[in-house]
This record gives structure tokens, sequence and C-alpha cells, in this order.
């Protein structure tokens, strides 16, 4: 999403919930998905857990298989026994309603139960799952939807996470494997950067419709915004570069305060995965370890990181009702993990916003807190975003991570000020000239 957390939380009934969106072959075609993105790995890499804030594959399997069973088949479908009552315990996140959780920093210790029997278990879900949306008991059939639909969501959150914590993990290893291939982009310079301008006025931010929507992205209110500009692209790797030349990293004034000391304790000096060789940067991707495309948007910094940056560009970050007044009347097309790509590519040349939909997470300037009148949603699956808005910030758009069809103008995603191991990005804004 996420700090300790991934991103925006499963905690938002849909208002078509009753149209069933979530069939059983539209449950299938999501779980299938989370396989997919296994087909490249050995055993070996499901285990992997890289830091705390990170979880091994094989858990995400687990956990999101552990989601339907807990808020579907447990409730409503008849004679359902879980193969292990210890599951429970073991695959919960952070739904304390549901009962305790096994520490996520040791989620990497479990050789138990293997990734054999977590497959098999899944696929039993699958299967009983599929069977309750086909046939769900009349009285509880608006509610049996309204939960899938959520669990499908919530599914797709993870396998972002799948795809940002694997990541993490084969970055240590000095081999680079490889998880994908991928043609590399020729090194070109990045689309001229050109600014949008926005007029003062009252505006109104927030989810209205009737599809699906995650309950911190409402309600719609209103908002009175000054004049300001927003850049047409995101930061690119060059410009960053020219960041990192100018000293920017050893400038104290360019830093806030807790950034400073975040630097001052881990000596960061470049975005993570890169690295400097014969006095060229690299970069660690999905891909492997690739010479660093100045064109395509940076990628991999965290909050401190991009408020710096803005600063030293006299600029500042978009607050999120000015990045959400500007992407609401755009097409929610990019570069999303449906490409394959899994790595942010240059800005296409164009007129108007660009990117502002996948490639990077990007950045705002607003706390993640609730929206004026928010209510969390009761019971268990309410726990996963209210009890959140603390000590985070809020990005927009998703990323080349992010399943296409995921991603709204609405759609909040936070994490902590030191988040690093997101495609997270940079976009900058300006106050009106």
């Amino acid at each position: 999403m996420v700090s300790t957390n991934p991103g925006s939380k499963p905690t938002q009934q849909s208002d078509a919930a009753a149209e069933i969106p979530s069939s059983a072959g539209a449950f299938m075609d999501v779980r299938s998905q989370s396989l997919k993105l296994c087909e490249p790995l050995e055993t070996e890499d499901y285990v992997l857990q890289s830091m705390p804030d990170a979880s091994p594959v094989r858990w995400h399997l687990a956990h999101t298989t552990w989601f339907f069973e807990t808020f579907l088949l447990k409730p409503f479908a008849r004679d359902y026994t879980s193969p292990d009552p210890n599951y429970e315990y073991l695959f919960n996140s952070y739904y304390n309603a549901v009962g305790e959780q096994y520490p996520r920093p040791r989620r990497g210790l479990l050789s138990r139960p293997t990734v054999a029997e977590i497959r098999a278990w899944r696929a039993r879900v699958d299967e009983q799952v599929a069977t309750l949306l086909n046939a769900p008991p009349p009285e509880h059939a608006a509610e049996i939807c309204r939960i899938a639909e959520i669990g499908l969501h919530h599914e797709q959150q993870h396998q972002e996470l799948m795809l940002t914590d694997l990541k993490h993990a084969f970055a240590q290893n000095p081999l680079r494997p490889v998880y994908t291939p991928r043609e590399e982009c020729a090194p070109r310079d990045p689309a001229p950067l050109s600014w949008q301008a926005f007029p003062e006025g009252i505006r109104e931010i927030g989810y209205r419709g009737a599809g699906f929507h995650f309950d911190n992205e409402a309600p719609r209110h209103r908002v009175f915004q000054e004049a300001f500009d927003l850049a047409s692209r995101p930061v690119s790797n060059g410009e960053f570069i020219a960041f990192i030349e100018d000293k920017g990293y050893a400038r104290p004034e360019l830093w806030l305060s807790n950034g400073w000391a975040k630097i001052q304790e881990t000596r960061w000096n470049a975005p993570l995965y890169w690295e400097q060789r014969d006095g060229k940067w690299w970069h660690y991707t999905l891909a492997g370890f690739r010479k660093l495309n100045p064109a395509e948007p940076v990628c991999h910094v965290s909050y401190y990181e991009a408020d710096a940056y803005a600063r030293w560009a006299g600029a500042r970050l978009a607050r999120e009702d000015e990045w959400e007044v500007a992407a609401a009347e755009l097409p929610v097309t990019g570069n999303f993990a449906d490409s394959a790509r899994y790595a942010p590519s240059p800005c296409p040349a164009g007129e108007g916003l660009q990117q502002l939909f996948g490639d990077v997470w990007e950045w705002t300037a607003s706390p993640y807190v609730a929206y004026p009148g928010y209510r969390p949603a009761g019971g268990a699956l309410g726990e996963y975003n209210g009890k959140f808005m603390c000590d985070q910030w809020v990005l927009r758009g998703g990323s080349c991570a992010t399943p296409g069809g995921h991603i709204r103008a609405t759609y909040r995603n936070f994490f902590s000020a030191d988040a690093r191991w997101q495609f997270s990005g940079i976009r900058l804004a300006r106050n009106a000239r």
C-alpha cells in the first residue's frame, strides 16, 4: 500500500454488491493470477523474508486463502472445516477481532506448512468458494457477494506485495536473480517537463458512484484549492541524478528533520536498489541488474527523499486533493502489472499530464487521515483502514506492480515516510505563478 500495512485495506463494501460482480468466474480469475505470478519461482523463493515489513510469497498465498476461509467459508459454507486450526493464527495479519497473529517479522521462519500444503489448501478453498458463489443461500447472498468482492480486491493488493517483497528479497542476493526477463528501453532524454495550471476554487474529492471502493476513499466532500501547477510527468532518473550530484543527500537545509535523522542513521545516498560502478549508476530490477535508464521515472524513494528533491527543485509535492482533481477526468490507463514489465517506462511524448496512473506510486504532501464524516466499517473487516490513520503519508496513481483494473483516481495508498521498497516516485507541484 504500507509502513507495516499493505496500502488501502479491505474494509469497504460496494454499493453494487447485489449485482454479484464477484462471480465464481471473476473469483477464479483473480485467484489464478496470484499463482501465475509464482510461475517463475523455485520452491526456495517462496519462503524468503528479507525484512520485517515484507512477507514471504508463501505467506501471501496463505493469507489470502485464510481471508476467504475465515470470512466466507466458516460462516456460510455448511460442514466446512479447515485442514488445520492453527492456520487461523499463522496466517491472520492484523485482524484483532479474529484472534492473535503470528509475529510478522518471523514469518520467514515458518518452513511448515510446506508450499505444497498451502497450494493444496488454496485449491480446496477455491473449489468451495466457487461452489458457494454459484449457489449462495438466498438469505445470505448479498453479504456473501459483498465479502467476496472485498476479498478479490484484497487479493490484488497482495499480488502487488508479492512482487515488491520478492524484489526486495532477490536484491539481497549477490547473484542478482532474474524473476522475469524483459527487453531494455533504449536510453534517451525524457519527455520535456511542463506544467499544467489549475485555477483556485471549491472542488469535490472522494469516491462517488456505484462501483467498488475502499472506505477510506469516502465520503465525497468539498475542499478549497488555491491555484496550483502540476508537473506533466514524474521526475526522471536523470533528474534525480542531478540532485545527487549537487550533494542533495548531504545538505540538511533540504530535508525535513526526521528525514535528515534518517539519512544520518542509514547513510542513504541514492534510491533503494541503486549502485554506482565505474562512475555509472546501475540498479536491481526484477529483470536483473541493469544500467540505469535516465529517462525512466525515479523509483523506490521515500517520502523524505521525495520532499527533499522537490525542495531542491524549487517546487513541492502535490496535496492528495490536488492530485485527485488533476486525475479525475483522465482515463485510468498506464503501465500496470498486466504488462509484465514490472518496471517504470520512460514517459511517452504527448500533451498534458502523462503517467498519472501506473509506473510509480506518487508521494503526496498529505498525511493519511480520515475524510470529513468518515466512519470505519463495523466488525473485523472494519479494522484495516481507520486504525492506520496515523504517521502515514498518502500515495496516488498505482505502479507497474499494481494489477490493472484495481486502481482509480480516488484510490488512497499509504506508507510511512521512510518506506522505499514499494514502487514509489515523485511528481512535482508548485503554487501558481
